[in-house]
């Protein structure tokens, strides 16, 4: 067993193209380093839905330039078995470690299989990748990023040509070509033959971002902004400069690409103290709201001050102030959001007499349903231009929502004031999640189990009218990891992590309000029932 694996390593280490991982390797291997050795080739990266995320590092199980070149060695095989033999794929990438080098292997692969690779100029958000896959009609596109992963971690996104995430079944399809090339040294990888572009196509995407604004509409609100140690800040300037907007202050410690993310925990918005330098910052120049990108720029966080302090919304309250702003626009069409988000944004399609949809967790389903107008996900994601990006993208949303803090201003309000009347008019929709974040992934798998096993039968005191294991699928999902739980007045959904190991629980109240002097009392309540709706679950899942 221990030859094998020494075995194993000696062979990956043979073909590995970057001197730094086999540098890595070589020391694992002359120490017999057993213990972490097995942990690098106990198996291979799984491609899926979400294509690659992991790790940095030497190995099948680690992010690298080998399995990065497999990885586009596979979606080549792939786009010629579909008759796409010598369609373009458009590649981008995002400012951590690795993902330039990753994105010139991608491009090597590319041409050397025939097809015509282009690459972006430089470090740019995920969306200007989404929107040039349509732009230039190509067959597929590539993006490297982690998104909000930890510093340690790249990825590698997958996009056909339709401008969406791969779903089933061109994952599968995609990763047993992966797994069916058996060295690399049978993967052409020409030096040169591929097109790097210039900033005509970003030019193109900005020339689109102000068809999601209405033309004239008031564009006074001032903002804080943090790129969060990523790539949108260029973008989201030009946006708003073309746009018309104030100049956003800049957090000037997050403002420019940073591998390391040296002022954050998790880059992303949503993490405790994340925020903590926008807040500094809005102290200091009182603006109407703060915007932050994540570090790929394709999700959107805003936050207000409530009471004199300052706080985030909920993605859930972005994405019904949104809804509502587009509603009073007049949009038409349909109005989508993944099972784990607000049901308030189906209340207020309906009301607007507007088709809604319900999809599985993740753009790579919303983007799909047809006639979108609009779409959004409770994890700070939204496509407002969704003929323009089908994927969400954070710089159009930061138009938007800006947009409508900029209307509300004119008349004297807030954002908070719209969310009052939201609440008065279609009942108090309170959210909130249980994230259990683990070393060993079989604590997720156990728990579950433990709750298909033995589903509650009620939480916070309020019985679970249904129990849907979505495993199964249901007459409008296809299958998936999932449990959702209907309780009077409340949802709960239970699921995997698809990008990170963390399990989810997603919780959601409906409490009946009537008048806005009785919001903070139905506020109470629905803090109190979720409390215990977390308290009960956790206990059920034995997390």
């Amino acid at each position: 067993m221990q030859d094998d694996l020494i075995a194993r390593a000696r062979t990956w280490l043979a073909e590995d193209p970057d001197p730094e991982t086999r540098d890595e390797l070589a020391k694992l291997i002359e120490a017999g380093d057993l213990t972490e050795l097995s942990a690098r080739f106990s198996g291979t990266l799984q491609f899926g839905t979400a294509g690659l995320r992991g790790e940095l590092g030497a190995g099948p199980m680690r992010m690298n330039r080998s399995v990065v070149v497999r990885a586009a060695a596979g979606l080549a095989a792939y786009l010629k078995n579909h008759g796409q033999a010598t369609g373009t794929v458009v590649i981008g990438y995002d400012a951590r470690h690795k993902s330039a080098d990753f994105a010139r292997d991608t491009a090597a692969v590319m041409t050397g299989a025939g097809l015509r690779a282009v690459v972006l100029p430089r470090p740019l958000p995920t969306p200007v990748l989404a929107f040039a896959i349509r732009h230039l009609g190509a067959v597929a596109g590539v993006e490297v990023t982690a998104s909000h992963n930890p510093p340690r971690d790249n990825g590698y996104k997958v996009y056909l040509g339709d401008g969406s995430q791969i779903v089933p079944p061109a994952d599968a399809e995609i990763a047993a070509e992966i797994q069916a090339i058996t060295t690399l040294h049978e993967v052409p990888r020409p030096d040169t033959g591929w097109e790097t572009l210039d900033d005509t196509v970003l030019d193109a995407y900005l020339a689109r971002t102000d068809a999601v604004l209405a033309p004239g509409s008031p564009r006074t609100a001032r903002t804080v902004y943090t790129a969060m140690h990523g790539v949108g800040k260029d973008t989201l300037l030009a946006a708003f400069a073309r746009a018309g907007f104030p100049a956003p202050a800049l957090v000037s410690e997050q403002a420019d690409p940073d591998p390391d993310f040296p002022t954050v925990a998790f880059p992303n918005p949503e993490e405790p103290g994340a925020m903590d330098l926008a807040f500094a910052k809005a102290r200091e120049t009182d603006p109407d709201l703060i915007i932050a990108n994540d570090p790929d720029a394709d999700r959107c966080a805003a936050a207000v001050k409530d009471n004199g302090t300052w706080r985030m919304l909920r993605g859930d309250e972005v994405g019904s102030l949104l809804a509502a702003h587009l509603v009073r626009r007049g949009a038409t069409g349909v109005f989508a959001e993944s099972i784990v988000s607000s049901s308030l944004l189906g209340r207020i399609a309906e009301k607007a007499g507007l088709p809604y949809e319900e999809t599985l967790t993740g753009f790579k389903w919303i983007a799909r349903v047809d006639g979108l107008r609009y779409g959004y996900e409770e994890a700070l994601g939204y496509c407002v231009d969704p003929d323009g990006v089908r994927d969400k993208d954070g710089i159009t949303a930061a138009l938007l929502i800006t947009e409508l803090a900029s209307v509300l201003k004119e008349e004297g309000r807030t954002l908070l004031d719209l969310l009052d009347d939201l609440a008065v008019e279609h009942g108090l929709h309170a959210t909130d999640q249980l994230s259990v974040r683990v070393q060993d992934l079989s604590l997720i798998a156990d728990a579950m189990q433990r709750l298909r096993e033995q589903p509650p039968a009620d939480l916070a005191g309020l019985p679970v009218t249904r129990a849907e294991d979505l495993t199964q699928g249901t007459e409008s999902l296809p299958p998936t990891d999932g449990l959702r739980y209907t309780l009077t007045g409340a949802r709960v959904i239970v699921r995997p992590s698809g990008t990170e190991p963390k399990l989810k629980c997603y919780l959601e109240v409906v409490v009946p309000v009537s008048t806005h002097a009785g919001l903070p009392t139905a506020r109470a309540t629905a803090a109190d029932l979720l409390t215990a709706i977390k308290r009960d679950l956790s206990a059920a899942a034995g997390i």
